[in-house]
């Protein structure tokens, strides 16, 4: 799971790891401990937001007007196939 600062805590990280999932959260600058975590996979993390910034550019992606999530995920498609055309 990567996530940004906000999510730093030592009850997320512990959550994360009991469910089996490896923590990609960089640590605040006034936290004491300061865990190691691998800094090419947060880079990554960028790409996704970008994505879910220009799927939101969808009134219809933003708002979730649709009830059914197979419809919400077909609409999604939709403009994803969109923007890479």
């Amino acid at each position: 799971m990567a996530g940004d600062k906000g999510y730093a805590s030592r009850r997320a990280r512990t959550e994360c790891r009991k469910r089996g999932i490896r923590p990609v959260i960089p640590s605040k600058s006034d936290e004491r401990h300061q865990p190691r975590f691998p800094k090419d996979l947060y880079r990554a993390r960028n790409a996704v937001e970008r994505l879910v910034g220009r799927l939101k550019q969808w009134r219809r992606v933003a708002t979730r007007y649709d009830k059914r999530a197979s419809s919400y995920a077909a609409y999604v498609t939709l403009v994803m196939i969109r923007m890479w055309v």
